[in-house]
């Protein structure tokens, strides 16, 4: 074999054997981080706890069980997630009200499993895909306060109010209904991300229940149950408008905070701001209110559900292999 040959072999191996240029399918350069936690007590004149909190992670996995290719030709475990936060604050005697709390945070819980198509990362596409199933959930949510209140005479009064959001990558999306709140704490700045819904506009689920034995009357397909994004509550009844989702984009060192209004019914929000400023952890923080309104005279039951954000940082596959 001549030189020249030799040459042209070993250069023409060097090109195969060469690592792909994959700079066009890199993942992105940072992901979100979120720290959680949550705290809930009785109101001084109540025997039940009628809030309940919930936080939970949604996620999206790819990992490389066997190949045959080289290590530089893959991406490393690959995780990501997306977070929903809820607050939800009973209605109703004897326990009830602390059962249509309980009973709005399960059935998402469950549903999040069931028809669990999730967005970890929000495009052009994606945002509307993730209103139009947050809506859905929503109305999944009042189908089951229905049947409950149908199940049991003594839960006919029932009605929760309920408070979610979706964080996935920076953005974030809150739905609402009734009293409880959403706040973004940013550069020390407390601002209401939900506009409170008056008492007076409550919605039990036996009104909801004679409406419904109404429109029974009417054509099956003129039937729509759904939330009243009006309403003080997440009970159930028949009405055209779904509840309104929005979306804000939010900030590496932003604060989620969710409340129900046992702490801002006895708490300025100028006092929350200062005592979110000090960033200290979630937990501590969630503890500091929660005594601040029992100290501050609160008698409904407080929830505090905080979330710190921040973006960190992805390692290139280079880096990741090395």
């Amino acid at each position: 074999m001549s030189v020249e040959h030799g040459d042209a072999s070993a250069e023409w191996r060097a090109a195969v054997a060469s690592p792909l240029d994959l700079s066009a399918l890199q993942t992105p350069a940072s992901t979100s981080a979120i720290e959680v936690a949550g705290l809930s007590v009785a109101g001084r004149l109540q025997h039940d706890n009628t809030d309940h909190f919930l936080a939970i992670r949604l996620g999206r996995l790819q990992e490389t069980l066997t190949t045959s290719l080289s290590a530089g030709d893959l991406p490393p475990r690959f995780e990501e997630y997306a977070y929903a936060m809820l607050v939800a604050d009973g209605l109703g005697g004897q326990g009830a009200g602390a059962r249509a709390s309980r009973l709005a945070l399960s059935t998402l819980a469950h549903l999040a499993i069931r028809y669990g198509r999730w967005n970890v990362r929000v495009g052009v596409d994606s945002t509307a895909d993730i209103i139009e199933q947050g809506e859905f959930l929503f109305r999944q949510v009042s189908d089951a306060m229905v049947e409950a209140a149908r199940s049991d005479v003594r839960l006919a009064e029932m009605a929760t109010s309920l408070t979610a959001v979706y964080i996935a990558g920076s953005d974030l999306f809150f739905a609402h209904l009734g009293h409880s709140r959403a706040f973004l704490f940013r550069n020390g700045v407390l601002i209401q991300l939900t506009m409170e819904h008056t008492l007076e506009m409550l919605i039990s689920a036996s009104a909801a229940l004679r409406r419904a034995r109404l429109e029974a009357r009417r054509p099956r397909f003129q039937e729509r149950r759904t939330f009243d994004s009006g309403s003080d509550s997440a009970g159930p009844r028949q009405s055209p408008a779904d509840v309104s989702i929005e979306h804000v984009q939010l900030w590496s060192g932003d604060r989620v905070l969710l409340c129900t209004d046992g702490l801002t019914e006895v708490v300025q929000e100028d006092r929350i701001a200062e005592l979110l400023a000090a960033q200290r952890s979630p937990g501590e923080d969630c503890r500091r209110l929660v005594d601040l309104a029992m100290s501050s005279g609160a008698t409904d039951s407080v929830t505090v559900l905080i979330a710190d954000y921040r973006t960190v940082r992805t390692q290139a596959p280079a880096e990741a292999s090395l």
